[in-house]
């Protein structure tokens, strides 16, 4: 019997690949940061292609530290920073674009645009979010309209979508060489895109985005015994490894803190600040603001839902201090510099921002 699981942790800022015993210990791990790419106030990107060398290098170093081989590992699932938002080419696995991040603004226009049409209705009763740069949907859109002969392509079926799930996934598994285009409930809810109640693409909402639907993920469950795929293995695993568990990073951390029953919540601080509250098998549309959202999905057309409460930039402060202002080279560094005063003066500074 092979001996651990492994998984892939996709983030905002890096990638980390751990191993994990039986008994739920980690045996190794990996990280690496990515570039965070600021081409103007309010837009945020990620390099795709440096995001995946970083996925395969994280997963290489692991293995090496630990002295895993293939025929250790049973499986491999991902976790990974949501709503990010990549568009590639289908013959070639090259982007057309850079990946535009969750935190990105650049799409407040088409936002705006769908509001005053009065479609908000339509997004929140389908998808349980509200019209929001945040999501994956609008910045397809924005990629479509913005990047010269996409929109075509997309329509002759030349291009392919998919948050960091799915990107990630179909290189793992392939790639141009028949990689496997899939993504799960948890993820799909998070593109503003799907039907949370049926869990399939809402065809409304892509046509009203323009969005064509041949370019969008299978959407399967986020733990799947059929699995998505194997990793190559001549690729970074050295092995073929079945990949069969696929979660958005805050509903990752609600499974794993198991807050398996109704009632039940977790609180994350990271990059922001991500709170969800289990909600059963019903999708539960709040009156103060939240967001109704998959939580996770065992088997296929079965959910368990979740509200969620976030903000957007919090720990991420902390990293712009460092990579835009220059004030610190390492975030421990912040607790020394704000020990060298008595006090703040009365100056307060809380990171959360939207």
């Amino acid at each position: 019997m092979a001996k651990y699981a492994a998984a892939i942790d996709q983030g905002t800022t890096g990638t980390r690949f751990m191993v994990f015993s039986h008994e739920g210990t980690v045996v190794c791990s990996d990280y690496q940061e990515h570039e965070q790419i600021y081409p103007q106030p309010g837009w945020v990107e990620h390099d795709p292609m440096e995001v995946w060398e970083k996925t395969q290098a994280v997963t290489k170093g692991a293995m090496q530290k630990g002295n895993i081989s293939p025929s250790d590992l049973a499986a491999i699932g991902i976790t990974n920073q949501r709503e990010t938002a990549v568009v590639w080419e289908k013959a070639t696995g090259k982007p057309v674009f850079n990946a535009i991040v969750w935190q990105d603004t650049r799409t407040r226009e088409i936002c705006q645009q769908l509001i005053d049409e009065g479609f908000e209705d339509t997004v929140k009763q389908k998808t349980g979010l509200v019209v929001a740069t945040y999501f994956s949907g609008p910045k397809v859109k924005w990629i479509l309209d913005n990047v010269d002969g996409a929109r075509r392509r997309a329509e002759n079926g030349e291009l392919l979508f998919g948050n960091m799930d799915t990107w990630v996934i179909w290189w793992l598994t392939g790639g141009p060489n028949g990689g496997a285009h899939i993504t799960d409930y948890t993820n799909a809810s998070r593109t503003m895109l799907m039907d949370l109640r049926k869990l399939e693409w809402d065809d409304e909402i892509l046509r009203r985005l323009e969005i064509p639907r041949q370019m969008l993920p299978e959407i399967r469950p986020s733990s799947d015994p059929d699995t998505y795929g194997t990793t190559l293995s001549d690729g970074a695993v050295g092995g073929s490894i079945p990949v069969c568990g696929d979660l958005g990073d805050q509903q990752a951390a609600v499974f794993g803190q198991t807050a398996y029953d109704v009632g039940e919540a977790k609180n994350t601080y990271g990059t922001g600040n991500f709170m969800l509250l289990n909600t059963g098998t019903e999708a539960i549309p709040s009156k103060n603001g939240l967001l109704t959202t998959a939580g996770y999905g065992l088997k296929k057309g079965e959910c368990i839902y979740a509200l969620e409460g976030s903000i957007a930039i919090t720990g991420a402060a902390v990293q712009w201090l460092r990579d835009n202002l220059k004030i610190i080279t390492d975030a421990a560094e912040t607790e020394a510099i704000a020990q060298e005063v008595e006090d703040s003066g009365g100056a307060y500074f809380v990171p959360a921002f939207s």
